[in-house]
């Protein structure tokens, strides 16, 4: 059973969703960054704000997705924590990652019948995509 804090009637929830998830990029990679999350994923590139600008790293959405990527050095890539993404078309996707050039890895069907895949980002980070 789950530990949690004391829980009455007019408590609610702590969080009601992800501002966003981060991954990491080696330096100076950003190009690589936008071809593959703008190109091949389909993504749009957000603004960073003027403050963060200088640390480098670029920001990614799609509707109310938003997916970050920081400059880490050393960099390491994420190979198992990842972030899983809902997809309209997974099939579509799956279409358009083939022809960028990305390996994908398949996945199954979970218990709900939506089918899962993996594809790694440029540097090597794990991505999971479901639909």
């Amino acid at each position: 059973m789950p530990v949690s804090a004391s829980v009455n009637s007019q408590d609610m929830e702590p969080f009601r969703s992800f501002d966003h998830v981060q991954l990491a990029m080696p330096s100076g990679e950003e190009d690589s960054a936008r071809s593959f999350y703008c190109g091949a994923l389909g993504m749009t590139e957000l603004e960073k704000p003027a403050e963060l600008r200088a640390r480098g790293g670029a920001w990614f959405a799609s509707g109310e997705v938003q997916l970050h990527l920081g400059v880490d050095s050393p960099f390491v890539p994420a190979k198992r924590a990842h972030p899983a993404l809902r997809c309209a078309d997974l099939a579509t996707l799956r279409e358009r990652l083939e022809a960028f050039g990305s390996k994908i890895v398949a996945g199954g069907v979970f218990d709900d019948g939506l089918m899962h895949c993996y594809v790694e980002d440029p540097f090597g980070n794990r991505i999971e995509l479901i639909g």
